[in-house]
């Protein structure tokens, strides 16, 4: 379900699963004149309110993954180094995939960087930053995001 207003760019690159939420403010876009899906939105998923979710290449958010009010995830950043010429008209780079893992749950305004893979049930506090992957069913704070935490699978279905 897609709940209004939310904006798009680049539909055409854009798969989304069965049983998907995308809260109002979102914004779901990808970049660029590649062929083929560069961002994928796994079965189950929700994602809050006022998030922004953009891939030049690659982004893939898992299965039942849970996305807080204001999370930022890019498989890009922009050019800046070129002084003579506004960082709009810079260009992109950096392009390196992302992957959420299925079950993974990122807290209110996480930012995730290129290049960065979240784990399988992984945790990521409000407000951090991601530069680094998260292992599995891992928690990780802060900015950047350091991993506190490790819990095994086996403990979650015991409870």
């Amino acid at each position: 379900m897609l709940e209004p207003p939310i904006r798009l760019s680049g539909e055409a690159r854009i798969a989304v699963g069965s049983n998907v939420y995308v809260g109002a403010g979102s914004w779901l876009q990808t970049l660029g004149d590649r062929e083929g899906i560069a961002l994928t939105i796994g079965d189950g998923t929700s994602i809050a309110g006022g998030c922004v979710l953009s891939a030049a290449s690659c982004v893939t958010v898992g299965r039942s993954v849970l996305l807080a009010r204001n999370v930022y995830v890019s498989d890009h950043i922009h050019a800046y180094r070129d002084t003579t010429r506004p960082v709009l008209a810079q260009g992109l780079e950096r392009l390196e995939p992302v992957e959420i893992g299925d079950g993974a749950w990122l807290g209110q305004n996480v930012v995730v960087c290129p290049g960065v893979s979240i784990g399988r049930g992984a945790v990521v506090g409000a407000n951090s930053v991601v530069v680094d992957d998260v292992p599995d069913f891992a928690l990780a704070v802060g900015a950047p995001a350091r991993v506190v935490r490790k819990f095994a699978p086996e403990l979650q279905a015991a409870q």
